[in-house]
């Protein structure tokens, strides 16, 4: 959608105030609900994964090995706490350190068999969960919700990448 300055300027100066006091609202409500359950999912596997772990095994899958650097930055984190935040995923199994195949210095991560089994579990337990939660949504609905969601988190994204603003490390310790 096209905008124009007088669109683009601040929205609590000029636009509906009560809706972003909703919507600010409800975007703390479901940080904290979500923190609550995890998200988990349902059954067996439900808060068997905390965020951090699933984010990593998560980007690792769908990027493939990397180093802690690579990781950190396509993350957008800081180096030390995917340090911190993969330690205990090897010494689970769920992740492999490797040399690096050009230089046998650098530490390479990569999803484990196991990790690989134990993130499918996860989606498919949290993929039942996002069904029930929206089964008396219309098709249309869920598609908007997602569509809307992704380009809420995008834009939450750009917005920590500008530099001076705080990134996760300055507002909680995961």
């Amino acid at each position: 959608m096209p905008t124009t300055p007088e669109m683009s300027m601040d929205m609590t100066t000029v636009g509906d105030t009560g809706l972003l006091d909703t919507l600010q609202h409800e975007v703390a409500l479901f940080a904290r609900r979500a923190e609550q359950t995890r998200l988990g999912g349902v059954g067996q596997v439900r808060n068997s994964m905390d965020r951090a772990a699933y984010l990593l095994l998560n980007r690792l899958d769908k990027e493939g090995p990397m180093g802690v650097k690579a990781l950190a930055a396509s993350m957008g984190i800081d180096s030390s706490t995917v340090t911190r935040q993969v330690a205990p995923l090897v010494d689970t199994g769920l992740v492999k350190r490797t040399s690096h195949p050009e230089d046998g210095r650098a530490v390479v991560l990569q999803l484990s068999p196991r990790g690989q089994a134990r993130l499918e579990e996860v989606r498919s337990s949290r993929r039942q969960l996002m069904a029930e939660l929206t089964e008396d949504w219309e098709p249309d609905e869920r598609e908007a919700f997602c569509s809307l969601l992704t380009r809420f988190n995008s834009a939450l994204s750009a917005r920590m990448a500008v530099p001076g603003v705080p990134g996760p490390e300055a507002q909680s310790p995961s």
